[in-house]
């Protein structure tokens, strides 16, 4: 018994798809989505109706982190292997899939309270200046991040004043094995397709009370993690048509950026998933029962 692994960028039908797998073969569906952990916004995280681990483990306030996700991911893969089914990681987030199937040797801790300083370390000083102290400490982790990156600058400088690196000498994420025999499939949806079904469902999340969901999270106590939420802050402060042209736009960028991590992954199988949904899942699941990583078959 092993797992597979589904990766795609936003809106190439990862979840439907992995819900016909499970419909064919004893499996339970694993999240590696890094903002689906969260309750309070199922909206604007797409979170499936489909029972899934790992999404809304955590409240708006909790500061999320891969090592505390990659320890929750190991558990639910091993007791799903132990029951005798086959677990099907769902992800689009590229760390947060890496971590569940693989142990990664991460970064330390940051000291306390260092994001909080760094980031009024940046405020206070200014992008150019913030990007200077990052050149002195890391080199090659500001060749690699612009200045004008607020989040990235901030964290690479945790890393840097912790004995890290945003840029380390060998690959940390992608380096090594997998914790069991694993195939991964990339979804391959033309761009376009993509693009159409973004702006699809992003005026399907704003019809079903997104700016409500996100006005009252904004009400409350939210982490800096939970505010990197794609949409939240437009769709609680812009008009309709302004949030839908914006949320459209970032997740269009996001999904882009999806697409460089689908190259970075050894060994994916890519899968054209621009056809129904039982063809995919019949041609993923033809991937998996190559490797013979299939449990038996569902009766009837």
């Amino acid at each position: 018994m092993s797992v597979l692994a589904i990766f795609g960028p936003t809106a190439s039908g990862k979840s439907a798809i992995a819900e016909a797998i499970a419909e064919r073969v004893p499996a339970e569906l694993v999240s590696a989505d890094a903002m689906q952990v969260y309750r309070g916004l199922p909206i604007l995280t797409n979170q499936s109706a489909t029972p899934t681990r790992l999404v809304g483990i955590w409240p708006l306030d909790h500061e999320a982190s891969v090592g505390e996700f990659a320890s929750l991911a190991h558990d639910a893969i091993d007791e799903i292997l132990a029951a005798g089914r086959l677990p099907v990681v769902v992800g689009g987030t590229g760390l947060y899939l890496r971590a569940a199937l693989a142990a990664l040797k991460l970064p330390p801790r940051p000291a306390e309270g260092a994001r909080e300083r760094w980031s009024a370390f940046y405020e206070e000083r200014g992008a150019t200046y913030a990007h200077a102290e990052l050149a002195a400490r890391d080199p090659a982790a500001a060749a690699a991040v612009h200045p004008n990156d607020r989040r990235r600058v901030v964290r690479a400088l945790e890393l840097a004043e912790s004995g890290s690196s945003l840029r380390p000498e060998s690959d940390r994420l992608w380096g090594g094995e997998t914790r069991h025999p694993t195939a991964t499939v990339g979804l391959d949806v033309p761009r376009e397709i993509v693009d159409r079904r973004i702006a699809e469902r992003t005026e399907a999340m704003l019809a079903a009370g997104a700016a409500e969901e996100a006005q009252a999270a904004l009400a409350g106590r939210l982490s800096s993690t939970a505010r990197q939420v794609i949409g939240l802050e437009e769709a609680a402060t812009l008009a309709p048509e302004e949030a839908l042209e914006a949320i459209a736009a970032r997740t269009r960028r996001y999904a882009a950026y999806q697409r460089k991590w689908m190259r970075r992954i050894p060994d994916l199988v890519r899968v054209v998933a621009d056809r129904p949904v039982d063809e995919v899942a019949d041609a993923v699941l033809e991937v998996a029962r190559a490797r013979q990583l299939l449990p038996a078959r569902r009766a009837g």
